[in-house]
C-alpha cells in the first residue's frame, strides 16, 4: 500500500477557508447569560468560534470550527478557543457527536472539526490503564493499552477541570514542539490524546481521524486491498517512542495534580 496511492486525510479535509461567504453557518461567543440564545444579524464578536462547512464532508454534521479573533495566534491552541469548542460539545450533547484537533509544528491555521459518528472509533473501544485518578474532580488519566500510536486519555465529569488541565498539557505539549492529537467524545467527558515523533518539516504525520482508527481510500478497490497489519504499522510508525511517552506522561499528571485536590 504505497504512499502515493494512500488517500490522506489533509487531501480530505484540505483547509479552504471562507472561499464564498455561504460557508459560514454561524459564530459561536461566550455572553452574559446563562442560556444560550441565538442572535440574528450580528457582527462578528471577537474571540469567537466561525462554524463553516466543509466542502468535501466525510461523514454526517461535518463541519469546520475556526477560532476568530484579534488576540488568537492560529497555529497554537489557547485556553479560550478550548474552552468554547468544550461548551460547544456540552451543549450539543449528543453521544454520536466527535471533534477532532491536529497539531504540529509545522501546522496550518488553527482549526477543529467535528462530525456525528454512528458507531465509536476503534480506539474507543480499547482498555485503558489508570495512571493519575484522585481528587473531588474525578479526573483520571489513563494509557491506551495495545494501541499502535502512544495514547492517552482524560476523563472528567467536571468541565472546568477538564478544561484546565487539557489547557494546560496542550500548551506543555506546544513549548515542546510534540505533535499531537486530540479526539473530543462522551460529550467532552473523555478527551483522547494521541502522540507523534517530530523529526522534520516535511515528516509525515496523521490525523486524529487516523490515529483513532478512522481510514479513507481513494477507490474500492484500494480499500479491499488494505490490510490491518498495513494500517497499524502506520500508527506505530509515527508514535512517539517510549522514552518520550514516559516523559510526557509524567507532565501530564504533574499538570493534574495541580488542579485537582
Amino acid at each position: 500500500m504505497g504512499k502515493n496511492k494512500k488517500f490522506r486525510q489533509e487531501d480530505a479535509f484540505k483547509f479552504s477557508w471562507m472561499e464564498r461567504q455561504e460557508e459560514l453557518l454561524f459564530c459561536v461567543s461566550s455572553g452574559e447569560k446563562l442560556n444560550p440564545e441565538l442572535v440574528l444579524s450580528a457582527a462578528v464578536p471577537d474571540c469567537a468560534l466561525l462554524i463553516a462547512i466543509n466542502a468535501s464532508p466525510v461523514e454526517y454534521g461535518h463541519v469546520l470550527l475556526v477560532p476568530h479573533g484579534s488576540k488568537i495566534i492560529h497555529q497554537y491552541l489557547d485556553k479560550r478557543s478550548l474552552e468554547l469548542v468544550l461548551r460547544i460539545v456540552v451543549e450539543i450533547n449528543n453521544c454520536s457527536f466527535r471533534l477532532f484537533y491536529d497539531y504540529s509544528p509545522s501546522a496550518s491555521p488553527l482549526y477543529f472539526q467535528a462530525c456525528y459518528l454512528q458507531i465509536p472509533l476503534p480506539v474507543e473501544f480499547m482498555h485503558f490503564d489508570t495512571i493519575f485518578g484522585a481528587g473531588k474532580e474525578g479526573m483520571r488519566i489513563s494509557c491506551v493499552a495495545d494501541y499502535p500510536i502512544k495514547t492517552l486519555v482524560l476523563e472528567s465529569n467536571h468541565f472546568n477541570t477538564m478544561m484546565e488541565v487539557l489547557a494546560e498539557i496542550c500548551s506543555c505539549l506546544q513549548q515542546k514542539l510534540i505533535p499531537y492529537n486530540l479526539l473530543i467524545s462522551d460529550h467532552g467527558k473523555r478527551i483522547f490524546l494521541f502522540f507523534q515523533l517530530h523529526t522534520s518539516k516535511d515528516s509525515c504525520t496523521l490525523s486524529a481521524w487516523e490515529c483513532g482508527g478512522y481510514f479513507l481510500f481513494k477507490s474500492r478497490s484500494e480499500f479491499d486491498q488494505a490490510t490491518e497489519q498495513a494500517l497499524l504499522k502506520q500508527l506505530s510508525t509515527v508514535s512517539l517512542d517510549d522514552k518520550g511517552f514516559q516523559a510526557v506522561k509524567l507532565l501530564c499528571c504533574s499538570i493534574a495534580g495541580k488542579f485537582v485536590c
